[in-house]
């Protein structure tokens, strides 16, 4: 594996402070000794597993054989360094945790049981039925549950259960009422295209996960690496894994490329953060000269019961021989791993390559336990069409009693009653399924070939019309609406404000201000000569040449610019990353250690935070580059002076700063800052920059930064304050003094070390500027966000960030108005303290919440009822540091509290629970993988998208299942009350007016296309759907499948069928033994004027449907001798008397619709 130099070899607070001289702790002590260091980015990062150890008897510190990030002579120094605290001290219990008190377990329930494994490979026997298999698995079937779940979810509702048992009635001879394939054929056919339907969506299910299941990762073994997928991965295995791939398990970490045995991870598809994580190799394993010295080793690990906590680990490395260089009275070794030496599955090696040892697969990884189960989802319209079927039934049996208490209970009434309900049947028509199932289908195919959203996916073809009923939209934030690409958009300092078109102007002003003091064309030995007359001048005068005017002085602007893109290429936590050819190239050219000349080449930068790698590629643009970073010092590379004849490779000036002093970024202190001194100049500036709330009483008095940050974070901006202090030697010498006392108190250190710091530091520090960077989102999200909320649907934010991030791309996004308030809840910790800030947030009329991850379980712990009845009316709420697990619970609760249909939005890993549990779950294919994409119901390119599919195909699908439906409840309620009239006129006989061929054939052949053409229908265009959003927020109330709506059409089938067949006795009284093919006729006729008096915009195929099936009917005529006289159908008596009863049951519907549009129209018609 090629030697990279990343960030991972030079930072690391730890090895810093091994660099800094705190090797030497006293090992009697080991508390004070942990303390005493300042982890670097690690407090960020690794939780706390105090907890644990609690539980499990170890202490609240662990040993290593080696500083973390240290160089490989360090490797032999031993300290102690404690178990770190999470940023946010109960974030790891508050998010393993659930909303459901069954759940309430701080870690999350665990399942399984603890193991113990060999270490060696060929110590293990892989028992292959011990631990689940590593496979990703989202199908809902399998060979054996496929027929009996289908089965179950089918007639688990009362529209099929009814027809089942109507069609094993016609097994019964006293029952059976005309052929037997009229009642068994519909209810087989239905059941077979339901049945195909879920098979093809299963396979293709399951065609995804084998894919991704079949990803190929290089297994160490004892005979050299061999290339296996992904399923193969076993518990006990090394494997090898590379720069930015996938985490395929969740393994131990045993070495790392870097000498340090560190790495960093990105764990966005994991937990939704985007700050990269630190991990550390376990340090014996790491020491290793190579990998094949694994196999030397012979021990055992032990991991505890696989559970959802991703911030929680508890295990021992045992190591009883093979271990180099330790004497073997010294073993066994025993080393306790935390969080810190895991890599879990689903996250993305970032820098370097490592070796793991996997100790958890398939299910019992964190990722799979924090997923939830594919499960069967149902729209709300199957659902009310379910509903509106038992009253179709309360119908049937009403009339069916009806019948027969008019026959005065005559005989075996009962039987009579049964014959009746069979007669009946058609009532609840058996092909409303089939319809409504075909629709689906059609509206799948429709999205997925819509050009203006390429590449959509519809993986669930049952509830295409939930996507017209969407009342809340719970959407990620990281690579949903942004692109985690952080770049910055304005510098601001007092007088002068830059943006990214200026930028070529700071680098004017910075090489006005170097090329008097370090000449572009100097040679080493000049720059050498340069640096020694620096720090002469340094020590006779106080001021160095590069340092005029440095400090309260008035200086002019090239030189206050300069301070500024000097400060922060300095104090930040980035890393240039290179080849080992490039950095000896770099190496070669250096003169001394102060000073040098480099050649100019792209950079490319690592760190845990994306916004400091955007601060550090805008000093890259104008001029001044982080060239090098080392444990202890920092090279800048001066591009800005490379002459113009030189191009963009020529050779530039280096500066080289050393390293005093990191002081972290915390979210508790919201700032970092570092003390650097220069060895041209040999000046020592304290350098400072943080969140403006804390940096306002740090720096000098100003009257601009309250008024700038508030702009820029009004522009959605993230927001740092830059200050600057120069020490003396004496200053930074009683400085060094206070802190190292500090640092070897036993009680209260780390408030006596930020004693220190405050008082010598961080005081009346020069402002030297703000920076403004935005989090670039993805394309059209304003304009889709600001459409969803003019539809009616509230948008609710879930992220793993930080509240500061999150408020940031809340206000970029829109998803906040201008005019907005924003009320942020954050660092609630008792039911107290919940009720005051619920009472505060009643009184706010309109405003965006932010809310922070603890405080929502402590909310919901005490108050969850009186939360969701309040955040469920605000347009907008943000819910920061959320778990995948806590995401997919805010779903329910708002299922559960709300009775509203919900859409989840995401595209990372952390995002499927969620998706999973909401109503319509819509996956993005992000650049991290398909996780979410995979899992989702509706898979999408690009956030924008969700508006069309909403405001278009969610309103189309909505609106034409909700008229097909009713079309086909009345094309079935119309037969049925003919068959009633008949029934009555002929002494309550339970006898079928219509038989065989022509039941059949009136729900197929003769009415089929022309009422399944419906779904070709529309009421608006795309342009005013699209245009006018508002006509979305009619939908969510449900009106176009309702009570009164269903009770309309049953008014109508009353009329409609009474009057066609009471018509046709009276006027065909003469020709009576021929009211079958007349009343036939003129029910075909009608339905057919029906279907043309419900549409309202004409397509070509409903034309043609019509036309195809009255043609097919005529014909029918002579193929059906059986049911029709030709010689009386064609007579012309029979076509005029035909054409009458048609009219009378037809016309007045046409007459009320006429006169409803003139005096009381839909809303969509006073645009079109």
């Amino acid at each position: 594996m090629s030697k990279r130099r990343t960030v991972a070899s030079r930072l690391g607070s730890a090895a810093m402070a091994a660099a800094h001289g705190y090797e030497e702790i006293d090992n009697q002590r080991p508390q004070a000794a942990a303390e005493a260091i300042p982890m670097h980015r690690l407090s960020t990062h690794l939780h706390s597993r105090k907890n644990s150890d609690v539980s499990t008897g170890m202490s609240s510190t662990f040993s290593v054989d080696t500083p973390l990030m240290a160089t490989a002579e360090d490797l032999d120094e031993r300290i102690s360094i404690p178990s770190m605290d999470l940023e946010d001290s109960a974030r790891g219990r508050a998010q393993a945790g659930v909303f459901d008190d069954a759940n309430s377990n701080s870690n999350g329930k665990k399942r399984g049981k603890a193991r113990t494994e060999p270490l060696n490979p060929l110590d293990n026997n892989f028992k292959k039925s011990k631990y689940p298999a590593n496979v990703v698995s989202n199908n809902k079937y399998n060979i054996i549950t496929f027929l009996p779940i289908v089965l179950f979810e089918q007639f688990k509702f009362f529209f099929n259960l009814y027809f089942l048992l109507v069609a094993l009635s016609q097994f019964v001879p006293q029952l059976r009422i005309g052929y037997l394939f009229t009642y068994v054929g519909p209810l087989v056919f239905v059941l077979a295209v339901t049945m195909a339907k879920e098979w093809h969506d299963d396979h293709a299910r399951k065609k995804r996960d084998k894919e991704a299941n079949s990803q190929r990762y290089t297994r160490v073994t004892a005979d050299g690496p061999i290339v296996v997928p992904s399923a193969k991965i076993r518990v006990g295995d090394f494997v090898l894994i590379e720069k930015n791939q996938r985490v395929p398990a969740d393994m131990l970490l045993l070495r790392t490329t870097e000498s340090s045995g560190a790495c960093f991870v990105r764990t966005d598809q994991l937990d939704g953060e985007t700050d990269w994580k630190l991990r550390i190799a376990v340090p014996p394993t790491q020491k290793l000269h190579d990998n094949m010295d694994l196999f030397a080793l012979h021990g055992s690990v032990y991991a505890d019961a696989p559970h959802k906590d991703i911030y929680d680990f508890v295990g021992t490395l045992t190591i009883d021989s093979g271990l180099p260089s330790v004497d073997s009275d010294t073993l066994p070794v025993t080393v306790p791993l935390g969080a810190e030496n895991t890599l879990w599955a689903n996250t993305t090696l970032a820098s370097g390559s490592a070796v793991g040892y996997v100790i958890y697969t398939g299910r019992d990884t964190r990722a799979a336990m924090n997923t939830g189960h594919a499960k069967t989802k149902v729209g709300i319209l199957d659902s009310e069409v379910n509903r509106l079927s038992k009253i179709l039934f309360v119908v049937t049996l009403a009339l069916s009693l009806a019948m027969v208490a008019l026959d005065g209970f005559k005989a075996v009434w009962y039987i009579t009653l049964f014959r009746f309900l069979i007669l009946l049947s058609s009532i609840i028509p058996i092909s409303l399924r089939v319809n409504l199932d075909m629709g689906k289908s059609f509206y799948s195919m429709t999205i997925e070939r819509d050009s203006e959203i390429p590449g959509s996916v519809v993986r669930n073809s049952m509830i295409p019309e939930e996507l017209g009923r969407i009342e809340y939209c719970l959407t990620d934030k990281t690579g949903t609406l942004t692109r985690n690409e952080m770049e910055l958009k304005r510098i601001h300092m007092g007088v002068m404000a830059y943006t990214l078109e200026t930028s070529d102007e700071v680098t004017r002003h910075v090489r006005a201000n170097l090329k008097d003091r370090v000449p572009a064309s100097a040679s080493a030995d000049q720059l050498s000569s340069l640096a020694d007359s620096s720090l002469a001048a340094a020590a006779g005068s106080g001021a160095a040449s590069l340092s005029v005017g440095h400090g309260k002085a008035r200086r002019d602007m090239p030189q206050r610019v300069f301070d500024m893109v000097e400060s922060l290429a300095l104090c930040h936590n980035v890393t240039p990353a290179e080849d080992s050819a490039a950095a000896a190239d770099d190496a070669a050219s250096m003169h001394d250690e102060r000073v040098g000349v480099a050649v100019a080449r792209p950079m490319s930068y690592q760190a845990s935070s994306p916004d400091e790698i955007a601060i550090i590629k805008w000093t890259e643009l104008v001029g001044v580059v982080l060239a090098e970073r080392t444990l202890t010092s920092i090279t800048l590379r001066l591009d800005a002076l490379i002459p113009e004849s030189q191009g963009d490779h020529g050779t530039a000036p280096t500066l080289v700063y050393d390293i005093l002093h990191v002081f972290p970024f915390t979210s508790e202190s919201k700032r970092m800052g570092v003390v650097v001194k220069s060895r041209l100049t040999g000046d020592i500036y304290f350098i400072q920059k943080g969140a403006d709330s804390v940096m306002t009483r740090i720096v000098q008095y100003n009257d601009w930064l309250d008024e700038e940050c508030g702009n820029m974070a009004r522009d959605g901006l993230r927001t740092l304050v830059v200050g600057r202090k120069r020490l003396s030697k004496e200053a930074y010498k009683r400085f060094e003094a206070a802190y190292q006392r500090a640092k070897v108190t036993v009680v209260g250190r780390a408030e006596a070390i930020q004693h220190v710091v405050s008082e010598y530091l961080e005081n009346d520090l020069e402002l030297l500027g703000l920076t403004g960077v935005e989090d670039r989102l993805q394309d059209n999200v304003r304009a889709t966000l600001e459409l969803l909320g003019n539809a009616g649907i509230k948008v609710w934010m879930l992220t793993g960030d930080k509240v500061e991030t999150a408020t940031c791309v809340a206000v970029s996004a829109k998803l906040v108005r201008r005019d907005q308030l924003i009320h942020v809840i954050s660092g609630l910790r008792t039911a107290h303290e919940v009720n005051d800030a619920l009472e505060t947030l009643r009184t706010l009329s309109d405003c965006c919440l932010i809310i922070d991850g603890d405080s929502l379980q402590v909310t919901l712990d005490f108050f969850r009822d009186e939360f969701v009845q309040v955040a469920s009316t605000l347009s907008a709420v943000v819910c920061c540091r959320c778990s995948p697990t806590q995401k997919a619970d805010i779903v329910r609760l708002i299922q559960k509290f709300t009775r509203k249909r919900v859409l989840a939005v995401g595209d990372g890993g952390n995002d499927v629970s969620m998706i999973q549990a909401a109503n319509v779950g819509v996956g993005l294919v992000g650049k991290e993988g398909k996780q979410a994409s995979l899992a989702a119901d509706f898979s999408i390119n690009q956030f924008s998208f969700l508006a069309r599919l909403l405001m278009w195909h969610g309103r189309n699908s909505y609106k034409r299942s909700a008229k097909l439906a009713q079309f086909v409840i009345h094309r079935g309620l119309i037969i049925s009350i003919m068959q009633v009239v008949f029934s009555a006129l002929f002494y309550f006989a339970p006898i079928a007016l219509f038989q065989g061929m022509l039941l059949v054939g009136y729900t197929t052949v003769y009415t089929m296309a022309p009422v399944f053409s419906l779904v070709l229908d529309r009421d608006v265009t795309e342009d005013i759907a699209m245009l006018y959003p508002e006509l979305y927020a009619e939908l969510t109330k449900g009106r176009s499948l309702s009570y009164k709506t269903f009770f309309t059409w049953l008014l109508i089938s009353i009329y409609q069928g009474g009057a066609l067949m009471m018509i046709a006795l009276w006027l065909f009284d003469t020709e009576f033994i021929h009211v079958v093919s007349i009343a036939f006729t003129g029910l075909v006729l009608n339905e057919l004027l029906m279907v043309a008096l419900e549409i309202r915009t004409w397509h070509r195929w409903m034309i043609w449907s019509i036309l195809g099936s009255l043609i097919i009917y005529i014909a029918s005529i002579w193929v059906l001798p059986a049911y029709f006289d030709a010689s009386f159908i064609m007579s012309a008596p029979f076509v005029w008397k035909t054409v009458v009863i048609t009219a009378v049951s037809s016309v007045p519907l046409y007459i009320i619709k006429a006169i409803r549009r003139i005096y009381a129209p839909p809303a969509y018609a006073k645009l079109t």
